[in-house]
């Protein structure tokens, strides 16, 4: 009789405590995402980042709540959306942008963990990590450093497009830190290797495309190079349109410039980019130390060619471009 109370105890006890533990909500881990442009142009990346994390088993409202601040390209906000994610005390803070943003992240907090979706600048040179191999702070995440290389790179595969290109018009915003460096050296020791002569225009706010796209319709270019920013991100519709209507062959450094009607792409894969930046958020939110992840460098680069454009504007790519593209828009 006892051993039977006794059982009958020690399952209801068991019974109570499964019931229990089912009952337990999951941690709700909170996801800081800070970004120097806005929603509209940066939904790719953030959809993309919100598939990664689902895949890991992260999923927004169920175990995650991700808090968005835009600077909108005011990049002077930046500095009290950080705070503000801070405020709010997120477990992490994901900046998906360059080292503006980031700096940012790190001057309003020493302890909560940021990734980096990117930054265009080597992050040592930057002061954003002691090295690659050992972040040292609360910074990790990815690094597009030799942002240099493939600026050089993408005038190569322009004038390879485009054998008769001689002058390039070369787009860029002036507050991305990365365009000077490409515009000091990479890009004019590039141009005199190619026989090219590079024309640079610097685009300060939406009212200063019209001045600069009515003097390339004077100019008249043989080819365009548009690099990284806000500024030519937020506005790539007008900067694609352009180059379409001007018949202008043109390459980018953001390939949804080429799915909008751009000619060319060559970088980064920013699906496995994507899928890296979950991977540190996984990391971290696991327990791991921010100091102790290396920051890594794309792996993985990606060539993509709109045929539809190439059509519209009378060029023919070389097949032997063709046959190393990774994407062909037809």
């Amino acid at each position: 009789m006892i051993e039977k109370i006794f059982c009958l105890l020690a399952t209801f006890f068991l019974a109570n405590v499964s019931v229990g533990e089912a009952q337990q909500p999951k941690k709700l881990h909170r996801i800081g995402y800070l970004v120097g442009g806005s929603a509209a142009n940066d939904s790719t990346r953030a959809e993309a980042i919100r598939l990664a994390l689902r895949e890991r088993g992260y999923i927004e409202g169920q175990n995650i709540a991700t808090e968005y601040r835009y600077a909108q390209g005011k990049l002077n906000r930046l500095p009290e959306l950080a705070a503000e994610l801070v405020r709010l005390k997120v477990d992490i803070i994901v900046v998906a942008g360059g080292v503006i943003p980031t700096r940012a992240a790190k001057n309003a907090t020493k302890t909560i963990p940021i990734v980096m979706g990117g930054s265009g600048l080597d992050p040592v040179t930057a002061g954003l990590v002691d090295s690659l191999a050992s972040p040292g702070g609360n910074i990790t995440g990815l690094t597009n450093e030799f942002v240099g290389q493939l600026v050089g790179k993408r005038l190569e595969l322009l004038k390879e497009a485009v054998p008769k290109l001689v002058r390039v018009a070369v787009l860029y915003d002036p507050v991305n830190p990365s365009s000077g460096i490409a515009l000091k050296g990479v890009l004019p020791d590039a141009a005199r290797a190619l026989k090219l002569t590079i024309q640079p225009w610097d685009l300060r706010a939406a009212g200063g495309f019209e001045r600069v796209f009515a003097a390339l319709n004077k100019q008249r270019p043989d080819g365009l190079q548009v690099l990284g920013g806000n500024l030519t991100r937020d506005y790539q519709k007008q900067i694609v349109d352009f180059a379409l209507k001007s018949r202008l062959p043109s390459i980018y450094g953001g390939k949804a410039a080429v799915e909008a009607g751009g000619l060319m792409y060559y970088g980064a894969d920013l699906a496995d980019s994507y899928k890296r930046v979950a991977y540190y958020v996984d990391r971290i939110l696991k327990g791991a130390k921010p100091a102790e992840l290396p920051v890594e460098q794309p792996t993985k680069f990606e060539l993509v060619f709109n045929l539809k454009t190439a059509k519209q504007i009378g060029v023919t790519i070389p097949q032997s471009l063709l046959y190393r593209a990774d994407k062909v828009i037809r």
